[in-house]
């Protein structure tokens, strides 16, 4: 229950835009990152792709270990 998973974008080595499992949700940090941010939070699939990562990547990563 402690894992996250965090998907973030950068452009020119600012990070505009992440994704947290643990809020479950994308968030912006600049004015093309908040737009993203809204557009990818309404979209259910989206959110559902991220949050399948989590388990793809991390848990089962984690179970190996």
């Amino acid at each position: 229950n402690d894992i996250e998973y965090i998907f973030s974008t950068y452009y020119n080595m600012e990070e505009i835009i992440r994704f947290s499992s643990s809020l479950g949700k994308y968030v912006g940090y600049t004015e093309y990152g908040l737009k993203q941010a809204e557009n990818w939070n309404s979209d259910p699939s989206e959110l559902a792709v991220r949050k399948a990562q989590k388990e793809a990547y991390c848990k089962h990563n984690v179970d190996i270990d």
